[in-house]
C-alpha cells in the first residue's frame, strides 16, 4: 500500500466516541483490521489513532433491496465508493502539533531537524501529546509508516533509554518497543486465557530486563519453565531456553525440589529449604482453605505464638494431650481448636522443603544474590500444589519486603547513591490466588502491588483471570500486556481505570489466539496491537550472553567460584 495515498477521510465523530472514516472507492475494507494503526492529518494537528470496527455503508436502502449479481462485476465496481462504501472507526490516542515547531511539516515524508519530546515516553524526535480535541471534516486518513511508529514507540538501540523490542504491529515490520526504566517503576500484568502463549511472552520480557540490566528479578517458577528450559507448544515436542542457559552469568537457580531438578538436568542449582520458625500465622491465613483452617484456630495459633515465639509450630507439633490441656488452662486457648490446628499442620511436613530448622539461611542467600545483581528462579518441581506455592512464595516474599523497606529508609536518610537499593521486579504466577478481595490484605504481595514502588520494588503479574484480581490492584497495575480473553468479567477487569477502555474491548476480543496482544499503560505512549517477538534461535542470538555449552571450563569455574563468594561461602 502506497503510505502517500490516503485511505479516506473524517466525516464525523466526537472526541468520547472515536472518529468515523468513510474509505476511499479504491481502499478495501477487508485490509483494515482491528487494531490497526492509522494517521489522522487534521489542519493544525497529526492524531495517531487505533482502528477499532469497520463497517459497511450504502447511500440508499434499494441497494439492499435489490443488490446486484454477484457475477456482475461491473455493476459492483460501478455501486462501488457511490452506492457502497466501507468506513472505519478510529480512536485518538495521541496527537502531534507541527505548529510547535518552528519549521512546521508534515510529518510523514518531513526532513526537517524535530523539536525534543517533553514528556519521558515521548519519542526524541516529536513532542507526544494526549488528545483533547479531534480533527475537523474531511481531514485525510493516511496508512502509518515506519517513521510514525518509531516516532512514538522508538527503537531499540536508543541509546538514551532502555527500550526493548516486545513485537511488531500486526501489519508492518517495524519494532514496538517498551520503555523498560518505565516497566519497572510499577507493578505490571501479563494476562491471557490458557494456551496464549503468557509464559513465552513474561519469558521475553524477563529476557528483555536483565539484558537492558533495568532491574534484577525474582522468579518464583510454579511450573519451572523459567529457569533452565521449557517444552514449547505444537504439534511436534521440542524445548526451548530458560533465562539461565541465555545468562548463565546473571542468572542463579534455586530449587524447593532437588530430586526433579536432577531429573530434569538442570545443572549447577542451589537447593532451598524453609523452616517451621519461619512460617507466621498471616502465612497460614493465606492458605487456610488448602488447610481447611478454621477461624478458631487461627485465633488460637496466634495464642501460641504469643507464648512460645518463632518456634510456636516446632512446640505445638510435639505437644500431647495433656500438655495442650494444661496450656489451654492456663493461657485461655481452646483444645479442641488447638488440635485441630496440630493435626492439620502435620501437612506441612509432606512438603519436601520443609524442615524443622534449616542450618543455612537460604533466604538470606537469595538477598545476597540479589544485592549483588543476580537474577534468581525459585523452581517448585513438583511441589507446585497450591497450598506449597502460596506458602513458600508468600514466606520468601514477606522476608525480601521487610529488607527493602529497610534498605530504602536507609537511603532516604543517606542520600548516598551507594545506599539505594537495585529495582527489583517480583515474578509470581497464579496472581489472583494472592490478590483476591478476600485474601488481599492477608499476603504480602497485596501490599507490593500497593506499596513497594517506592521501596524498589514492583511485581509482575501472571494470571488467566485478571477478574480474581482485587479492584484496587489492577487499577495500580502500571503496564498490562494482554493476550486473548474470552470471558466478559476478564475483559472488564483489564481496563479497570483505564481511561477509553470501552473502544478497547472490541479489539482485544478480536486477537488471535496466538502470538498477537494488546499492550496498554505506562511503558507504552500509548495502546497498541502487537505480533509478539518470536521466541527462538534468533531472539537467543540477539539478547542472550555466550550459550552455556560454549563456554570454556575455565570460566563456569570462575562463575562458580564467583557465586559462591558472593553468597558468602
Amino acid at each position: 500500500m502506497n503510505l502517500e495515498q490516503p485511505l479516506g477521510s473524517v466525516i464525523q465523530g466526537s472526541l468520547s466516541q472515536g472518529l468515523e472514516v468513510r474509505l476511499q472507492a479504491d481502499v478495501s475494507v477487508e485490509e483494515m483490521r482491528v487494531g490497526k494503526f492509522l494517521v489522522v492529518r487534521g489542519t493544525r494537528s497529526h492524531f495517531f489513532c487505533m482502528l477499532t470496527d469497520v463497517t459497511l455503508g450504502t447511500a440508499t436502502p434499494r441497494i439492499l433491496a435489490n443488490p446486484p449479481d454477484p457475477a456482475d462485476s461491473f455493476l459492483t465496481e460501478v455501486l462501488a465508493g457511490s452506492g457502497t462504501y466501507g468506513t472505519v472507526n478510529l480512536t485518538p490516542m495521541l496527537m502531534f502539533t507541527p505548529e510547535a515547531d518552528p519549521t512546521p511539516t508534515l510529518l510523514n515524508g518531513s526532513n526537517r531537524k524535530p523539536k525534543p519530546a517533553a514528556q519521558p515516553q515521548s519519542s526524541s524526535t516529536i513532542e507526544l501529546l494526549p488528545v483533547k480535541t479531534i480533527p475537523s471534516h474531511f481531514s485525510r486518513v493516511f496508512e502509518a509508516s515506519e517513521r510514525d511508529f518509531r516516532a512514538i514507540f522508538g527503537w531499540e538501540d536508543d541509546p538514551h533509554r532502555r527500550n526493548f523490542s516486545v513485537g511488531q504491529p500486526i501489519d508492518m515490520e517495524v519494532p514496538i518497543c517498551l520503555d523498560l526504566d518505565r516497566f519497572v517503576e510499577r507493578s505490571n500484568g501479563v494476562f491471557g486465557k490458557s494456551g496464549t502463549g503468557k509464559s513465552f511472552l513474561t519469558r521475553l520480557l524477563l529476557s528483555g530486563i536483565i539484558r537492558k540490566q533495568a532491574a534484577v528479578n525474582l522468579i518464583f517458577d510454579m511450573h519451572s519453565e523459567y529457569g533452565w528450559e521449557a517444552a514449547s507448544e505444537g504439534k511436534h515436542f521440542s524445548t526451548v531456553k530458560g533465562l539461565r542457559q541465555l545468562f548463565p552469568s546473571q542468572v542463579q537457580i534455586y530449587t524447593l525440589d532437588p530430586d526433579s531438578t536432577r531429573r530434569r538436568g538442570v545443572r549447577d542449582t542451589q537447593e532451598l529449604y524453609i523452616s517451621y520458625d519461619q512460617i507466621e500465622v498471616e502465612d497460614l491465613a493465606l492458605v487456610r482453605e488448602e488447610l481447611n483452617l478454621s477461624e478458631a484456630s487461627l485465633e488460637n495459633a496466634i495464642i501460641l505464638r504469643n507464648e512460645f515465639g518463632k518456634s510456636w509450630i516446632t512446640r505445638l507439633l510435639t505437644m500431647s494431650n495433656q500438655e495442650i490441656q494444661e496450656f489451654c488452662e492456663t493461657k485461655m486457648g481452646s483444645k479442641a481448636s488447638i488440635m485441630a490446628l496440630q493435626r492439620k499442620l502435620t501437612r506441612l511436613d509432606d512438603l519436601k522443603y520443609m524442615r524443622s530448622a534449616s542450618p543455612h539461611n537460604n533466604i538470606g542467600q537469595i538477598l545476597d544474590a540479589l544485592d549483588a545483581g543476580k537474577h534468581v528462579v525459585i523452581e517448585f518441581g513438583s511441589q507446585s500444589n497450591m497450598l506449597s506455592y502460596m506458602l513458600a512464595t508468600n514466606i520468601i516474599a514477606r522476608r525480601i519486603h521487610a529488607s527493602y523497606v529497610r534498605k530504602s529508609e536507609q537511603f532516604l536518610q543517606t542520600k548516598n547513591p551507594s545506599d539505594r537499593p537495585r529495582q527489583l521486579v517480583i515474578t509470581i504466577e497464579e496472581a489472583h490466588r494472592f490478590l483476591d478481595p478476600h485474601t488481599v490484605r492477608q499476603t504480602i504481595f497485596g501490599t507490593i502491588a500497593r506499596e513497594m514502588r517506592k521501596y524498589f520494588v514492583t511485581l509482575l503479574v501472571v494470571d488467566q483471570r485478571p477478574s480474581g484480581i482485587d479492584n484496587e490492584v489492577m487499577s495500580q497495575i502500571g503496564t498490562r500486556i494482554t493476550a486473548l480473553l474470552n470471558d466478559e468479567k476478564d475483559i472488564d477487569a483489564i481496563f479497570t481505570g483505564v481511561s477509553g477502555g470501552q473502544n478497547l474491548r472490541y479489539v482485544l476480543a478480536k486477537l488471535d489466539s496466538k502470538q498477537q496482544a494488546l499492550i496498554l499503560g505506562h511503558a507504552v505512549p500509548m495502546p497498541v496491537v502487537v505480533r509478539t517477538r518470536a521466541y527462538d534461535e534468533t531472539f537467543y542470538a540477539e539478547i542472550g550472553d555466550i550459550p552455556w555449552e560454549d563456554m570454556p571450563t575455565a570460566t563456569l569455574f570462575k562463575a562458580a567460584e564467583a557465586a559462591k563468594a558472593d553468597l558468602g561461602f
